[in-house]
């Protein structure tokens, strides 16, 4: 080979050294970059991440790690981290020698601590990677928090379990002993009460108590207690739940309380009871086993009381009810015994006395009857008068009320009497009968009774156009909110009717300013309409009866012109009850809530029927939140 062959080999091997050369620079570079995009994308992770060297140790953590445990990678070098909770530690080795063997992990639920002391449930996932994807070889691991998520289901849990065994305890001690077990036992504590509310007396007393020593539970339920000398009375008073992780702050205020108590409460945690529109005492879980209380506590404390408060409110009446029922009941006894033994005592001396009087009438015989007759006559009167009385309160405490059944088979006989002279005098097809019976279709009875399909939208506001000119003279705001919801089946005759029938019975209940709102919605199980009235409202005592028939809400002084649309125009209640008739009949829902105006709340107040000239409202929002009813039809579509 010559001079000039070598040289030009050695020019073609720098050549080739010079591009690997390149070549490994440039892979340098992509791996470099390919690790910054690595990096990049972990730390906009929403998921905690670590990294882990072959080793063990911790070389990254991305933003969210420290957010949601609060450890930051100075923390964990400089060996300050309890990341790991210690009980868990083997259990931790383990699974990353798991890991580094078979190069993946999979759904691995642990716990782990945060820097502020808590314990989370977290899903760990990890993977290892190699020194050509991250830039350096080692292990990534993944953590989801599922604290919240295992904290609902267990809420959900207890609930369902704490609402099926309700029913089970119909007697109010037993009832609050069960949940404050399950108080107990949720939330960990060293008690838990349920504190009700005596108004009368001002006081709270115990009678649920949740408490290892039975010796303290019953000690505690006989304790009552002035409002003022608990924290209970500011949550009674406010409506608001109420966390106190440092009792010895109030320790002062409350003296007699763990005085009468025998402990201290160091941390506790008070939620109200709500009943109807009234609180009616508290839930109170105290000294926590481990820890401090949380928001997380509070909250199903606070389900726990939603759960409850009805439960604890009817076992209380129904306490109360057999309480009166048997004080009722002995007084009753004692009633009886006593007129009994009066009646018992009464017999005796009358008969004594009667006879007595029958002995001297006989002696006095002798004598003339002006001297005598007279006073012994008036005197035998009034011994049959107590005879008489005597033998009544015999039959009353017997049950002998003959003279009652008298009367009322009396009444009977009347009635069949006038019964059956209205029979004889009335059969046949009179004019009358006739007129009836055409007033009663026309109510009851539709003439094309062929159901079709209806957009209840495009109808209601047909229906509201073709109405307005008969309210017109009323001042009325009339609100239209209208979904498109799939078409129902039903004659158009009965629907107009019912449609009209609550429009003209809410313009006839709202005064003049007021406000209608109607709604078309579409909702499980099928669609429907409401029509709301800002107006007087139905009293409570009446609401049930409204679809009765011929039943009206307001005295007869409240009606005035009688001219239909007009503010109280009134009416003789048929309309509701046709209403009923046709839901039955074509198989649609419709019922009716409302709330009688706060303002005139009795059935002979009056409102002046212009918010104008109402003294209680200053603007027309007052009226709108005072009172007013809503009526809803609700179709179901076959499926």
């Amino acid at each position: 080979m010559t001079q000039k062959a070598t040289y030009e080999q050695l020019e073609q091997q720098v050549e080739d050294l010079t591009r690997q050369v390149a070549a490994l620079e440039q892979n340098e570079v992509s791996l470099k970059e390919s690790a910054k995009r690595y990096r990049t994308l972990l730390d906009f992770a929403p998921y905690p991440v670590a990294t882990f060297t072959l080793k063990g140790g911790i070389s990254y953590l991305n933003p969210s790690f420290t957010k949601v445990f609060g450890w930051t990678l100075e923390d964990i070098k400089e060996g300050r981290a309890r990341f790991v909770p210690p009980e868990l530690g083997p259990e931790t080795s383990e699974k990353l020698k798991e890991l580094f063997e078979q190069r993946t992990l999979t759904r691995y639920v642990t716990r782990r601590m945060t820097k502020d002391g808590r314990l989370l449930d977290v899903i760990a996932r990890g993977a290892v990677f190699s020194e050509s994807e991250m830039g350096v070889p080692g292990e990534l691991v993944i953590f989801r928090d599922i604290t919240r998520e295992k904290r609902i289901a267990r809420n959900n849990e207890a609930l369902l379990r704490i609402s099926t065994a309700l029913p089970e305890y119909p007697d109010l001690e037993e009832l609050l002993d069960y949940i404050t077990s399950e108080i107990k036992r949720l939330l960990s504590t060293q008690g838990a009460l349920v504190i009700l509310l005596d108004e009368e007396r001002k006081e709270f007393f115990f009678p649920g108590v949740a408490d290892d020593d039975k010796a303290t539970k019953k000690r505690v339920k006989e304790i009552r207690l002035p409002v003022d000398s608990l924290a209970s009375a500011e949550v009674v008073k406010t409506g608001k739940p109420l966390i106190v992780n440092d009792a010895y702050k109030d320790s002062a205020r409350y003296v007699e309380r763990d005085h009468e108590f025998g402990y201290s409460f160091d941390n506790y945690v008070l939620v109200p009871i709500q009943s109807h529109d009234r609180i009616i005492g508290v839930l109170a879980a105290f000294n926590k086993s481990q820890g401090l209380f949380e928001d997380s506590d509070m909250e199903l404390l606070g389900m726990i009381a939603g759960t409850v408060g009805l439960s604890i409110e009817n076992a209380r009446f129904s306490d109360e009810l057999k309480q009166s029922h048997k004080e009722l009941q002995s007084l009753d006894r004692a009633k009886t015994k006593a007129i009994n033994h009066l009646s018992h005592e009464l017999r005796t001396p009358v008969s004594v006395f009667s006879g007595t009087l029958q002995i001297l009438e006989k002696k006095l015989q002798t004598l003339p009857d002006d001297s005598w007759k007279r006073s012994m006559d008036r005197a035998q009167r009034n011994v049959e008068r107590i005879k008489d009385l005597q033998e009544k309160v015999r039959d009353i405490i017997l049950g002998e009320e003959s003279e009652t059944r008298q009367r009322l088979s009396f009444l009977v006989d009347e009635c069949a009497d006038l019964l059956e002279d209205i029979i004889e005098t009335q059969t046949g097809r009179t004019e009358l009968l006739d007129k009836v019976r055409t007033r009663i279709r026309d109510m009851f009875e539709t003439k094309n009774a062929e159901p079709r399909e209806i957009f209840l939208d495009e109808f209601i506001r047909h229906g509201l156009e073709k109405m307005g000119p008969e309210f017109a003279h009323r001042n009325l705001q009339i609100e239209q909110f209208l979904e498109t919801p799939p078409p129902v089946m039903i004659p158009a005759e009965p629907l107009e009717k019912v449609f009209s029938g609550l429009i003209k019975n809410a313009v006839e209940n709202t005064p003049d300013q007021g406000k209608i709102q109607v709604t078309v919605f579409n909702r499980e199980p099928g669609p429907g309409f409401s029509v709301r009235d800002y107006g007087v409202g139905i009293l409570g005592d009446d609401q049930a009866r409204i679809f009765k028939g011929f039943f009206t809400t307001q005295g007869t002084a409240a009606y005035s012109s009688k001219k239909p649309f007009d503010f109280n125009a009134g009416g003789r209640g048929a309309d509701l009850l046709r209403m009923k008739i046709f839901s039955e009949k074509y198989h649609f829902s419709i019922h009716a809530s409302s709330k009688r105006c706060g303002f005139i709340p009795g059935r002979d107040d009056i409102c002046p029927g212009n918010i104008d000239d109402c003294s209680f409202c200053r603007e027309k929002s007052d009226c709108y939140q005072s009172g007013g009813s809503v009526f809803t039809v609700e179709f179901q579509l076959k499926r």
